[in-house]
Order: C-alpha cells, then sequence, then structure tokens
C-alpha cells in the first residue's frame, strides 16, 4: 500500500490548471491508497469556512468523495490557510492535525508539518505569525463581514508577494540548526514538509544517526506528489496538461 503527501497548492479560481491538475489527481491515483496528507496550503487564502462558491464546492467534493469511501485525509495548516476550521472539516471528511505532527510510515517515525516554523531567520514573518495565529485576533476577524474578509485577504496575497521578492532566498529557506532541534525534540530521523517550494531530499546527521528532511515541492507549474510505500518514496510531478483517463 502507498501513502500520498502534497502540500502548496495554493488553489484559487484565479488558476484553474491548478485545480484541474488537483481534481484529476483526486480522481485517478487515490482509489488504493492507505491515506492522503496535505501539509498546508491547499489554498493560496483562505479567509473563513463561510465562504462558499463553485470552485470551493469541486475542492470540498473532491475530499469528501475519497474520505467517504473509507480512506483517511489528514491536513496541516500552512501559512495561506490557517483559517481552515472545523466547518471545513466536517463538510469534506478532512482530520485536522495539530502543527507538528509524529505519524508511523510504515515502522518509520516521521514528522510532519508545513514547514514555515522551520524559517526562523526570516523574523518579519515569524512575527506577524505570531500575530495572526494569536486566537482572539482569529476570533475577531472571523467576525467581520465576509466581503471584508475577502479585501483583506486580496491585499495580503499582493504584499506578500512584494514582501517575498524583497527577501533573499537564504532567509526564507529553512534554518538546519532549528530543523534538527526539532527532529530531535520529536525524537525521530524522518521529516516531511513544504512551504519553501523547494523539492528535495536531504540527508542529514543527528547525534551520529543518518537523517532525512524530504521537501514537498509546490503546484503552480506542476503538480507535485510524495509517493511512498513500504520500501520505497519518491517525489514525483503531475503535469497539468496530461490527459484524463476517464
Amino acid at each position: 500500500m502507498t501513502t500520498l503527501f502534497i502540500s502548496d497548492l495554493h488553489l484559487s479560481a484565479e488558476r484553474p490548471d491548478i485545480t484541474a491538475c488537483f481534481l484529476r489527481f483526486m480522481a485517478q491515483e487515490t482509489h488504493a491508497i492507505d491515506a492522503l496528507y496535505v501539509l498546508g496550503d491547499l489554498f493560496e487564502m483562505w479567509i473563513g469556512d463561510d465562504e462558499d462558491s463553485p470552485f470551493l464546492q469541486q475542492v470540498k467534493q473532491a475530499f469528501k468523495t475519497l474520505t467517504d469511501a473509507g480512506t483517511p485525509c489528514y491536513f496541516i495548516h500552512g501559512n495561506r490557510d490557517f483559517l481552515i476550521g472545523k466547518r471545513f472539516s466536517r463538510e469534506t471528511g478532512i482530520i485536522v492535525l495539530p502543527e507538528h505532527t509524529v505519524v508511523d510510515l510504515y515502522g518509520t517515525p516521521t514528522l510532519i508539518l508545513h514547514g514555515d516554523t522551520l524559517c526562523i531567520e526570516d523574523q518579519a514573518y515569524q512575527r506577524y505569525r505570531k500575530k495572526v495565529h494569536n486566537p482572539v485576533i482569529q476570533w475577531l476577524f472571523a467576525r467581520l463581514p465576509l466581503s471584508y474578509r475577502i479585501k483583506v485577504g486580496d491585499k495580503f496575497r499582493q504584499s506578500s508577494g512584494k514582501n517575498n521578492q524583497a527577501k533573499s532566498q537564504s532567509i526564507m529557506d529553512v534554518t538546519e540548526a532549528e530543523v534538527i532541534r526539532i527532529m530531535r525534540d520529536a525524537n525521530v530521523t524522518q521529516m516531511i514538509h513544504g512551504h519553501t517550494h523547494r523539492p528535495d531530499i536531504h540527508n542529514l546527521n543527528i547525534d551520529g544517526l543518518p537523517a532525512q528532511r524530504i521537501v514537498l515541492g509546490d503546484w503552480y507549474d506542476h503538480g507535485s506528489v510524495l509517493v511512498y510505500d513500504i520500501n520505497s518514496y519518491q517525489l514525483e510531478t503531475r503535469n497539468f496538461n496530461a490527459p484524463s483517463s476517464n
């Protein structure tokens, strides 16, 4: 059997090519798997579970079809969709996990997370993250009119893109010392995360033991999937223009 991991799809109504690739992936590749893990930034922006549209209904239905068939699907919040809540979970059957979770992958304890908490050199982002994860701020934001929250989300997307362009690539990547510290604290030698959009498999050494950090890719130019089974694991891509098998 196989477990699949995806992250950083950044789904939005403005990118139907990504949505089509995702829906094809869900329809064709998730029938005979042990589980699907979505490690954050499923959406380009999430401003509340009360937002609805034909685009969102398509995405929700794809997850509901999977979970109704008995396949578990797990989700960890990203930096773009940390407001996904209980209503979305009920409507899709997705199980929301804590931001740092250890899972057993065929006998290998593995720490899974979105990955933004590893980028500690980006101090401006970490300050922002601390503010928006404040439960009081989230409670107040959720009670603003939906139309206003949509405008706030649009402004955030624009400012986020400009800010990232001004930052060095090294600042936006993970800090290896932080990776090792978190893996040591979790007592694991394997980590899977997204966020950085730099798919790769990094070999580490933690207290004399070999360790791996597997980084998932984004879906801006093509789909990206980690296929993990009892014997091996591999980062794979999915072509946006692949024909449907139906």
